[in-house]
């Protein structure tokens, strides 16, 4: 099984590879050929312009009457009772932890960088041929 899909892979490898050579000789040599006359369209007739019938006149709506509105006074909202705040037990302390100390070690020293160098060194192959 192993072998026919290898065989199949290989030729369509080989497939592909030879008809890009046929393909890229084929396009070359369409670029090297002139280009044919373009071809005349045909004029399209205009078509008739299509006339609507005018619209209708708005007509006149009657106007609705409205009820006056009531003059009455809003009746007013009772008032919130005042309720006696409740008092809340005292927050327990809390006991104060010392830390440790920190240890003093020494932190390691950073490695120096190293300078890039901003000429460009000379070859020999790059000098120009002796004069005679």
């Amino acid at each position: 099984m192993a072998a026919s899909n290898f065989h199949l892979v290989l030729s369509l490898i080989m497939a592909v590879s030879l008809s890009s050579l046929h393909t890229s000789s084929a396009a070359r040599n369409l670029l090297q050929t002139s280009q044919p006359p373009q071809p005349t369209l045909p004029t399209i007739p205009p078509l008739p312009k299509a006339t609507l019938p005018p619209l209708p006149a708005m007509p006149n709506l009657p106007t609705a009457t409205l009820p006056p509105l009531p003059s009455n006074p809003l009746p007013q909202m009772p008032s919130n009772p005042s309720l006696p705040m409740p008092t809340l037990p005292p927050m327990p302390a809390i006991p104060k932890v010392a830390q440790p100390p920190l240890p003093t070690t020494p932190l390691p020293t950073m490695p120096s960088i190293p300078t890039i160098p901003t000429t460009v060194p000379s070859f020999p192959f790059l000098s120009p041929p002796p004069s005679n």
